[in-house]
């Protein structure tokens, strides 16, 4: 999974399912439509629904994150996680990103980290409680974003104890 980690650098992956099962939901974008609608005009493609939106009365709320392209290799200093709530993004202008991941109870397990590379054709649901860095464009695009909105802040942050360099494109 990792080669050469220990918060150094850290070797990315495709984003697949089955790899991210862990951490989240693959929302495969351009799957074949399971049902033809609209008098025969549209393809119907049902993605993934593992939204968990209403935690400490949350809603659910759609916003559009206009991302920057960043440096794919980071470094990256620091994760957050959202205790009440998941979060889907989906491209919409076919942007690629990096999806750096861990699991853990009151702070990241580094032994779970990793990187997925998002190919402008998917999106992905992170599950709520699941450790992530913001969103780490690789081209500059519009991301789609389903998250949760409620009365307090659900945005926790932690600093890594070292740096993290993503492995070279």
């Amino acid at each position: 999974m990792n080669t050469e980690h220990p918060l150094g650098t850290l070797a990315c992956q495709p984003l697949t399912a089955h790899a991210f099962s862990p951490y989240g939901e693959v929302l495969n974008l351009f799957a074949p439509a399971h049902q033809t609608i609209n008098q025969g005009t549209s393809g119907r493609l049902d993605l993934p629904a593992g939204l968990d939106l209403a935690g400490d009365q949350g809603q659910a709320v759609l916003a559009v994150f206009h991302a920057l392209a960043q440096n794919p290799e980071g470094p990256c200093h620091m994760l957050e996680r959202h205790q009440w709530g998941s979060q889907t993004f989906v491209p919409l202008t076919g942007a690629r990103c990096r999806l750096l991941v861990a699991l853990g109870q009151d702070q990241p397990d580094l032994r779970t980290l990793v990187c997925f590379e998002v190919t402008g054709q998917q999106g992905f649901t992170l599950n709520k409680g699941t450790w992530h860095h913001p969103l780490m464009a690789m081209d500059n695009g519009a991301f789609l974003v389903i998250e949760r909105r409620g009365l307090s802040v659900d945005c926790e942050i932690h600093s890594l104890p070292l740096s993290v360099r993503l492995s070279p494109l």
